[in-house]
């Protein structure tokens, strides 16, 4: 369905292409000599990439810390004091 303005609607097309969108008496484009398109990764995402990579230390470090707050000993006034110690520089 092609839609030019509010008011000019046209009906359904078939399901078989080509399908094309062109206003009335605009000219077909030109193919352009645009570069290949790039990606780069950023380091934290190469980072988070690597981390994923690594899963078993990273599943025994999960499964340690599950364990430690399941059983009450993963929050300690240190940790407590070192995450406000964090926050506070973060937002001042």
């Amino acid at each position: 369905m092609q839609i030019y303005g509010p008011s000019h609607v046209h009906g359904p097309h078939g399901l078989n292409g080509p399908h094309t969108n062109r206003a009335p008496g605009a000219q077909p484009a030109k193919p352009s000599a645009s570069p290949a398109d790039q990606v780069d990764i950023s380091a934290a995402a190469e980072a988070a990439i690597n981390a994923t990579e690594t899963g078993e230390s990273r599943a025994e470090l999960v499964a340690r810390v599950r364990g430690e707050i399941a059983d009450g000993s993963y929050e300690t006034p240190e940790k407590l004091d070192a995450a406000l110690d964090r926050l506070l520089d973060e937002i001042s």
